[in-house]
């Protein structure tokens, strides 16, 4: 399993940026970082200063946002959208875009039910529960 550290997620965001800016080839996974970076032109300038945010930290009881864990959900869902894993979960996906008019506004009901679930996991030293998961983004 790909189990990548946090500055090897930072550095591959970082990357991502300088490699647009330069107009360079990027592989597909990066492509479709790419994507959802564009989307969120809030982080454009912290992704081209590496050396102020490759170690800071974002605070949730603070309020903030980590950029990268969110780039990193977005990453998640478009990959688990893709294999409709958990089985269900392209359907549900494919309504919220509907009931949206937008695969962003999708992608940020689902990324939600997936931090969540991801929280409660580790939060009760368990697997991530799927079928919990899928109930969360059918409420949606």
């Amino acid at each position: 399993m790909f189990n990548p550290s946090r500055d090897e997620v930072r550095r591959f965001f970082f990357e991502v940026w300088r490699k647009h800016g330069a107009r360079e080839v990027m592989t597909p996974l990066e492509s479709q970082a790419l994507d959802w970076v564009l989307e969120h032109p809030e982080y454009h300038a912290m992704l081209g200063d590496p050396d102020t945010y490759l170690a800071r930290d974002w605070l949730p009881d603070a309020g903030e946002v980590n950029p990268f864990l969110h780039l990193s959900l977005h990453l998640s869902v478009a990959e688990q959208v893709s294999i409709d894993q958990p089985s269900g979960l392209r359907a549900q996906f494919e309504r919220l875009a509907q009931k949206h008019g937008s695969l962003h506004e999708a992608a940020h009901d689902v990324l939600e039910c997936l931090g969540e679930t991801i929280w409660k996991a580790q939060r009760d030293g368990t697997a991530p529960d799927g079928a919990a998961y899928l109930d969360c983004v059918r409420r949606k």
